[in-house]
């Protein structure tokens, strides 16, 4: 069973995965609030004049921001009642390369953290009312197989294996508290995307910025084939199809 075209939050929808996901919303008939960070790119532009009047184009959203995304929640109020899915998919990666002895960065550390972790809560607590609107409320989290302790083989990547087990952590305490509601948490693997995480497009990765897309699209859209599994949301590796350890 598929869930109904509705509202939709969409963070880090400038580019990559992102824009990726905006995109195929729109083509399925949603509306989406479309959250970017900085500049609007040209795309996302002519995403929104194509989209007659179901795209909302929030501009400068960062999810660092309680006043950020306060502000970017007040604005999605005025455009609409209710949200039925909130895609928490912005993100950055940090350093990646230090390891112990290595001097590191805790400060880089704490920004990656505030973003990868505390964003989604913020952006999940501020657009909280508009989604309790919903018969249906979902929240998507795109986390990473980086954030599974029990599928841990990495001996650096700090900074971002930790805010990513930390939103794992998250995304169980909020679907505790939606499943009584009608609503779930669902916590997603995009796979290796050819993304902007770098900075630049990582053309290396092995599936495109659609290919992904398409992918979590697919979970998320066809929630109800992946209940829960001890009471715990479902961690999906969405490339694959299938769950990942905690």
């Amino acid at each position: 069973m598929a869930i109904h075209n509705g509202t939709a939050v969409v963070t880090g929808a400038g580019r990559g995965l992102g824009f990726g996901l905006a995109k195929g919303l729109l083509e399925q008939g949603w509306r989406v609030i479309a959250g970017v960070h900085g500049q609007v790119p040209e795309e996302l532009k002519q995403l929104g004049q194509q989209a007659e009047g179901r795209l909302l184009i929030i501009e400068d959203l960062d999810i660092g921001s309680d006043d950020s995304v306060r502000a970017a929640a007040a604005q999605a109020s005025g455009w609409t009642e209710r949200i039925d899915l909130i895609v928490n998919n912005a993100g950055i990666l940090g350093d990646i390369d230090k390891k112990l002895p290595d001097a590191l960065d805790f400060a880089e550390m704490q920004q990656v953290l505030n973003v990868n972790t505390l964003g989604p809560l913020r952006v999940t607590q501020m657009f909280g009312k508009l989604l309790l609107n919903s018969e249906r409320p979902i929240i998507a989290n795109i986390s990473s197989e980086a954030g599974s302790v029990g599928a841990c083989g990495r001996d650096n990547w700090y900074g971002y294996c930790m805010s990513k087990a930390a939103v794992n952590m998250q995304s169980a305490l909020v679907h505790n508290q939606l499943k009584p509601l009608g609503g779930r948490v669902l916590v997603l693997h995009p796979g290796w995307v050819q993304s902007y995480m770098h900075g630049e497009l990582n053309t290396t990765a092995r599936l495109t910025i659609e290919q992904s897309a398409a992918n979590v699209l697919g979970a998320i859209m066809n929630e109800s084939d992946w209940p829960d599994a001890d009471g715990k949301p479902p961690y999906i590796d969405t490339e694959f199809g299938t769950r990942l350890p905690w």
